[in-house]
């Protein structure tokens, strides 16, 4: 890879870290093709990429800006998940790292902040955007329901009131 080729990499890294919620960072040693084709295909349906990295190349595109701790994740075989939505990335990642012994979350980062394993974790339980989004509109829809029932509930029983004098008067 020459000069002009590593700046373009470091920019792209640049740009990804800049617009992702979130940075899982895990160890891909001996991960198949077939395994990391279905890891990409799962990451993808949940709106999140992977994406091997050169580790020095990760180190300069971060700059600096998250520490000497966020270095320390850059070691070894390195990929990095990555979404808009910080925790799509962290739950697909986690679950496929349970099913799969060869891929290891070592920790990730979300803006100037350093995740631990233990956090990207946490993270993964957490519901998605799309989950919150769902919860908010129940939970608006829900009182309109509500009130469109107790408006309906006096004329239903004027309704069946004089229903009984109809057929009081009829008998």
């Amino acid at each position: 890879m020459d000069r002009a080729q590593k700046q373009e990499s470091i920019d792209t890294l640049k740009g990804v870290f800049a617009g992702a919620g979130a940075v899982v960072v895990t160890h891909n040693l001996g991960l198949t093709v077939a395994e990391m084709t279905d890891l990409r295909s799962r990451l993808r349906k949940e709106g999140a990429q992977l994406k091997v990295v050169k580790n020095t190349l990760a180190q300069k595109a971060l700059d600096g800006s998250i520490g000497e701790a966020g270095d320390a994740l850059f070691t070894g075989p390195v990929a990095i998940a990555f979404a808009p939505d910080p925790v799509s990335a962290a739950k697909v990642v986690a679950q496929y790292s349970k099913e799969n012994e060869k891929l290891a979350v070592i920790g990730g980062f979300m803006g100037q902040e350093v995740l631990s394993k233990a956090s990207v974790g946490a993270l993964a339980t957490l519901p998605s955007l799309d989950q919150l989004r769902a919860k908010i509109i129940g939970l608006v829809q829900a009182p309109a329901t509500k009130i469109a029932g107790v408006l309906q509930a006096p004329a239903g029983q004027l309704a069946r009131v004089f229903g009984a004098y109809a057929a009081k008067d009829a008998a």
